[in-house]
């Protein structure tokens, strides 16, 4: 088995192994709200249960007997024991979609690798020169440098998913990893800068805003109205409306 075969065999386990956990956490949900609901009603019984008593001089203030039942103490413990075991669940879910992330970035790396060698070769028999066009793209690293560098690039594409549509975006992602041509985008850290009107991190295709003090300087296509790569020199809103204001000064 291939290591592309082996990753699809992978991932198309995941969502199956996801819902399973998913609906465990509803069912440790279902069962602490229900504890929770108990222990409230029996707390706020004994509570009232301890006014009489003091009213009636049965007990004072003071008196060690002023504090809750062993059973309310038991089902307050219950629940914490249920929250616990809710956030471990929780981790092994992250962590799962965590370790696919890793091995795509791992199976990226490599194509990535064998694309090179290959275009390498075929230079060599053919004695061509490699051209921009040829190259491929290496992936998130060159892509954040083209945004520090301010290029207005065409059709930049990035993986941007929570860790659970992370899965999803993988399997997708190797269905078409037949062109030489495509960029070869890792799945997003959480620490990647956003960009744009939106706050999103960088995906689909992204023009940057001419003017050099511009706050934001990328923009994605759809938020700013744009379907293809404008001509000329291209301003965000939030410029344009400052040289105005400057211009009426």
């Amino acid at each position: 088995m291939s290591v592309s075969e082996e990753f699809q065999a992978n991932i198309e386990a995941l969502p199956n192994i996801l819902q399973r956990k998913y609906a465990q956490l509803r069912d440790m949900d279902k069962s602490l709200q229900e504890i929770q609901r108990q222990n409230e009603q029996r707390c706020e019984q004994e509570i009232d249960d301890m006014k009489r008593a003091i009213k009636s001089h049965n007990i004072t203030p003071n008196s060690s007997l002023l504090k809750f039942s062993d059973e309310a103490v038991e089902e307050q413990k219950h629940a914490i024991r249920i929250a616990d075991e809710k956030v471990a669940l929780a981790v092994q879910a992250y962590d799962l979609v965590d370790a696919h992330i890793q091995q795509l970035d791992q199976y990226l790396k490599k194509f990535d690798e064998d694309l090179r060698r290959a275009e390498r070769e075929a230079i060599a028999a053919t004695g061509a020169s490699p051209t921009l066009e040829n190259n491929v793209k290496s992936g998130r690293s060159e892509e954040t440098t083209r945004h520090r560098g301010r290029k207005k690039r065409v059709g930049a594409t990035t993986a941007a998913a929570a860790a659970s549509a992370s899965a999803t975006a993988v399997a997708s992602s190797t269905t078409g990893a037949n062109s030489t041509s495509m960029e070869l985008d890792l799945p997003v850290d959480p620490n990647e800068p956003t960009y744009c009107f939106c706050n999103q991190v960088s995906y689909g295709e992204m023009v940057a805003c001419d003017n050099p003090d511009c706050k934001i300087e990328w923009f994605h296509y759809g938020c700013v109205g744009l379907k293809e790569q404008p001509k000329g020199k291209w301003y965000c809103s939030e410029c344009v409306g400052t040289q105005r204001r400057r211009k009426k000064r």
